[in-house]
């Protein structure tokens, strides 16, 4: 039998750690090394002796923050031996390690994470109540973070001038950054969106933000579509995403 799916490039990837990338648009997590929590769903194929339990809110205190802001993320342990495939609508996958550090991530773009890591929702600094989209996952500790993006990421280095960016397009940023909500009801008419072009969120402070070349992942788009998780919202070494 011949193929182009027999094609070597096809073929499963190993690797060291817990997460292995296959391609842009696929991981492997090998359950070795640990158990791990990744997004309901996402599962596409294992291999062994892998169990799949929900995850609860992890306490009232949680369980009050899901109910209040709406980001309340579907998470699934997955513990055993074996390899689990994961993948999220098609969507690049990007792996960060993190090394006693914690950064802010939009939860609609959170695929798996070390149950090392400590999460937890957070307010946006500065943004209210305004939007349920500005309430964000922070992961906190040493493990492992595969994030999602609708598109290549593009990373910005924020410094003395502030950075803005449409909260939908913000993936994850830097724990240190002071953020601001910026309101411009004049945005929305100008850019011709009505996703909430109007608030921007401002970044000052070192650090940087990763940002993806979509709108599509809080207020609307694909996870309207019939595909839709519930919102919410995780940095030392972060690998290639960050080269």
């Amino acid at each position: 039998m011949r193929s182009d799916l027999f094609a070597q490039e096809n073929h499963e990837v190993e690797g060291p750690g817990n997460f292995v990338k296959q391609n842009s648009k696929m991981m492997k997590v090998e359950l070795s090394q640990g158990s791990v929590k990744a997004l309901q769903g996402s599962m596409v194929a294992y291999q062994g002796d892998v169990r799949f339990d929900a995850q609860g809110a992890g306490g009232v205190g949680k369980w009050i923050k899901q109910k209040v802001t709406g980001e309340g993320l579907p998470i699934m342990k997955m513990q055993g031996t074996g390899e689990i495939f994961l993948a999220k609508l098609g969507m690049d996958v990007h792996v960060i390690e993190l090394e006693n550090d914690s950064i802010s991530v939009n939860g609609a773009n959170i695929l798996a994470y070390s149950e090392s890591l400590q999460d937890d929702i957070q307010l946006v600094r500065g943004a209210g109540m305004l939007s349920g989209g500005l309430f964000n996952t922070t992961l906190t500790g040493t493990g492992q973070v595969a994030i999602v993006t609708d598109g290549p990421p593009l990373l910005l280095q924020t410094g003395q001038a502030a950075t803005y960016v449409d909260p939908d397009a913000a993936v994850c940023w830097s724990a240190g950054l002071q953020i601001q909500l910026k309101t411009d009801i004049g945005m929305k008419a100008l850019i011709g969106r009505t996703s909430g072009e109007e608030f921007q969120l401002g970044f000052n402070g070192q650090g940087f933000v990763i940002v993806q070349p979509s709108e599509n992942m809080r207020f609307g788009g694909a996870q309207d579509a019939g595909q839709q998780v519930q919102q919410q919202s995780p940095l030392g070494g972060l690998g290639n995403l960050l080269r």
